[in-house]
């Protein structure tokens, strides 16, 4: 009772079919004999696929494997001296530790991968199909036809199933190789074609297949590379689209040129820290903070912008000049205000556990989880802001005083106050989307100015007063800007997708969605 491990082993070994039982103890024979003898005996040991021999190599690995006189082998551990075999206690008096040298530890490393393939730990059967994997012997066919029955978890399988061709391919005869080639051939690992190109030189009668199956690789590499593109394309443009949205409002619908949405932005971004921080303390709220933030940071950046409006905005409309000017000198203020109270270092935003990681799509495309996570929000927020302009009477009213002012106030509309709201709610939305890039950018007083030129460029680009346009302009100058970045860099690409969006505006002033009727001519 006092050792559960070895008592199920020695159940496991009752279950075994003789022959593999009689490779095992033949394996026992030669450790401690001698230098070629214990090597030997090891790779038979490491070939018996018994799970029985992984103690026991593990502690001949460690130093802790004796051999007595009569060829009993002990095995010295934290309880005492035990039997090797039926773990008993056993007494160590004129035992011998079993000496390696370099052959046999290489002998070790081979067959201990090979039997960690049994191990009940998945980490452990996974760093040994990835070793096997590596060694590429015909000798580790069989073993790995074996675990792969007995494999449940998918991502080791798909290891071994990958072990098991590479091991195919090194056999002698061709119709193993052929099953190697085309078992390589079927997946869109780089690995896989890596191992087909190192065996080419080497198979020239099967030199045709391999190139088949070799080219097959390149078509679906080339297909996820193609996916991986566009998600992030679709990637920045959700980060894009979140940043332009709230101009949108601010800048297509009411006319205003805020230069200092950017710093609203970042705005949201320390609202989200100042919530992260105040609920640390609190298990049941701390994990809660990423969306409470949500909330929080359109309150805040909407009350500074409904304060900015009323103060400063409202006097200078019809002045776009000036209105330029003044918000440009307003991002400043908030910016040195923000890098006084905080400090000019960054602040660390933990992600929830659920955007941390990476997600694997159907064809091996890997995507991370918080990127995943914004694409998502952005839509979700891009649905609620269309709903609030669309179907409710502040929206109504909105649309009503940016066509007509002159007739709305006539009809007992309070344009001051719509005015103020309007601005109020795109610079909300400005903060939530702060609260998205902190989970992707450095959050600093310097967060927001990296998009505000974009945010022009997308919400031009699109068309002005339309939010379609904005979604579209989003995220296709995000796709174009990631399909540029492989051959021209980063930098260029951006320059590259500023010169063709001026050269598209100099064609469509109005944008792809430009508005029409009433809206249009306000």
């Amino acid at each position: 009772m006092k050792h559960p491990l070895l008592i199920l082993l020695l159940l496991f070994a009752l279950a075994l079919p003789a022959r593999a039982q009689d490779a095992f103890t033949a394996g026992l024979s030669g450790l401690g004999t001698g230098f070629n003898q214990t090597a030997e005996s090891v790779d038979r040991l490491g070939a018996s696929g018994d799970p029985r021999a992984l103690p026991l190599l593990r502690a001949l690995a460690d130093g802790r494997l004796l051999r007595q006189a009569d060829g009993t082998l002990l095995i010295r551990g934290d309880a005492g001296v035990q039997d090797a075999l039926t773990g008993a206690a056993a007494d160590a008096s004129g035992a011998e530790a079993v000496r390696l040298n370099n052959r046999v530890r290489v002998a070790l490393r081979g067959a201990l991968g090979r039997l960690q393939l049994v191990s009940p730990d998945p980490a452990e059967r996974q760093a040994a199909a990835e070793a096997v994997f590596r060694s590429r012997s015909a000798e580790n066919v069989p073993l790995l036809d074996a675990a792969l029955a007995r494999e449940t978890v998918p991502a080791i399988r798909a290891r071994l199933a990958l072990a098991l061709a590479a091991s195919r391919l090194m056999a002698n005869d061709p119709e193993n190789k052929l099953l190697g080639v085309a078992a390589l051939g079927a997946t869109s690992s780089p690995e896989a074609r890596a191992v087909l190109l190192e065996a080419r030189a080497a198979n020239p009668a099967i030199a045709a297949q391999i190139e088949e199956a070799v080219a097959a690789i390149d078509q679906r590499l080339a297909l996820r590379r193609a996916a991986e593109t566009l998600f992030q394309g679709l990637s920045l443009g959700s980060v894009l689209l979140l940043a332009a949205l709230g101009l949108a409002v601010t800048f297509g619908v009411m006319g205003v040129i805020n230069m200092a949405h950017g710093e609203f932005v970042m705005l949201g971004a320390y609202t989200t820290f100042i919530v992260q921080e105040a609920l640390r303390g609190i298990p049941m709220l701390a994990p809660w903070s990423l969306p409470l933030a949500v909330p929080a940071a359109f309150l805040v950046t909407a009350a500074c912008g409904a304060a900015m409006e009323r103060g400063l905005i409202r006097h200078l409309y019809g002045r776009p000049l000036e209105t330029l000017l003044m918000t440009f000198g307003v991002g400043m203020m908030i910016q040195q205000s923000v890098r006084l109270a905080f400090g000019a270092q960054n602040r660390e935003i933990i992600s929830p556990p659920w955007m941390q990681g990476t997600l694997m799509l159907p064809g091996e495309i890997a995507v991370t989880q918080n990127r995943l996570w914004i694409l998502v929000f952005s839509l979700v927020i891009l649905g609620l802001t269309v709903a609030a302009i669309r179907f409710t009477r502040f929206g109504l009213e909105m649309r009503a005083v940016t066509q007509k002012r002159a007739i709305a106030s006539s009809m007992g509309i309070r344009t001051g106050r719509v005015d103020a709201l309007t601005f109020a709610f795109g610079s909300g939305i400005a903060g939530i989307a702060g609260v998205a890039l902190s989970q992707i950018d450095n959050v600093s007083p310097n967060l927001g100015t990296g998009y505000i030129i974009d945010s022009f460029l997308v919400v031009v680009f699109g068309g002005v007063g339309s939010l379609a346009g904005t979604l579209v302009g989003a995220f296709g100058l995000g796709i174009i800007n990631k399909i540029l970045e492989p051959w021209a860099g980063a930098v260029l690409a951006k320059v590259f997708v500023l010169v063709a969006a001026m050269l598209f505006i100099q064609r469509k002033p109005r944008g792809l969605f430009a508005q029409k009727g009433r809206a249009a001519d306000a």
